[in-house]
């Protein structure tokens, strides 16, 4: 313990498509061992002697990253996701003594209290948990680029952990937000969570009939997939952002953006402040994630069905279930 950390009880954990990518290192080479997770809350055990922002007991939460450099430009924007030093929850290259930063698939964690988020009470922990990075990765684009105005056409492509967060934040901030999937069976469950309307992506005739029906599209989708296939979707001066992260790259034709002054443009995740505002918001207008809570043992069954895109929502592992 430093003077200014906070070590807590792991009490949940979500399970992010990323964890998946960097186990089989397929976002370039991973470092083991690796304990992934970077979706972790839980309760406050201690603090350092110079702790002022959190004490014993206190419900709190980390995301998906834990250090930044604290003095760059970045940084003194509430940035620190975007600081060149920013340091990741887990698989960050090993510092000068090598040692490698440890996810939250684990019991317990001490963190700078800088980069410890204070967890509402109105929102059970549990499924709390996946919005510190899906909640943020698609809270922060939505806000950044101006897709939170009431009125607003949203598509949010692929109804995952990210996008099932997308539609609940268009949603609340009044959009008439429209999902886009490959599995016609998740419209209910989209409509559940506030959606409007339901664009099975392999229906020709309906994508065809829904050009130019949309103002914005959240991308969330992290397997291989054409996004010049969307782009018609957008109206005049639309735009894609995406949040999900295939292993692979694209490619896009220039006339697919500039027949209509269209754009695409990313983001990851989003800085402390951002993500302690997005927490508050959750907490005032009701939002978690949907989960499918599991036992520590079933973490490579989660696994092998994100895999085959079976899952509605987001995996949670409840710590209790980890053996001594």
């Amino acid at each position: 313990m430093g003077p200014h950390d906070v070590a807590f009880d792991i009490t949940f954990c979500g399970i992010c498509h990323s964890d998946l990518h960097q186990v089989k290192s397929e976002w370039g080479p991973s470092h083991y061992p690796q304990v992934p997770g970077h979706e972790l809350v839980g309760v406050v055990s201690t603090v350092g002697a110079a702790v002022t922002k959190f004490k014993p007991g206190d419900k709190v939460g980390v995301g998906c990253f834990v250090a930044s450099c604290r003095s760059c430009k970045q940084c003194s924007r509430g940035f620190e996701n975007y600081c060149a030093k920013s340091e990741f929850t887990y698989n960050s290259p090993p510092d000068a003594e090598g040692r490698l930063t440890y996810g939250g698939y684990s019991s317990k964690t001490v963190v700078h209290e800088d980069f410890v988020l204070r967890m509402p009470d109105a929102l059970a922990m549990d499924a709390a948990a996946p919005l510190l990075c899906a909640g943020i990765t698609t809270y922060s684009p939505m806000k950044i680029h101006g897709i939170d105005k009431p009125g607003m056409r949203v598509g949010v492509l692929g109804l995952g952990g990210l996008g099932s967060m997308a539609v609940q934040f268009g949603a609340a901030f009044g959009c008439e937000v429209t999902v886009i999937s490959t599995s016609p069976g998740k419209e209910a469950a989209s409509r559940e969570l506030g959606a409007k309307h339901f664009l099975v992506s392999s229906n020709e005739e309906a994508m065809k009939a829904a050009a130019g029906s949309l103002d914005a599209i959240v991308d969330t989708v992290s397997a291989q997939h054409d996004i010049g296939t969307y782009l018609g979707l957008l109206d005049v001066g639309g735009r894609v952002v995406i949040v999900g992260v295939p292993p692979q790259p694209f490619s896009l034709h220039a006339f697919s953006l500039i027949g209509g002054g269209k754009s695409v443009t990313g983001s990851l995740v989003g800085g402390i402040p951002q993500t302690q505002e997005m927490l508050d918001f959750c907490a005032e207008k009701g939002i978690v994630s949907k989960i499918e809570l599991i036992a520590i043992d079933q973490v490579n069954e989660a696994f092998a069905r994100l895999v085959k895109n079976d899952v509605n929502g987001r995996f949670v592992i409840d710590m209790s279930t980890l053996k001594a």
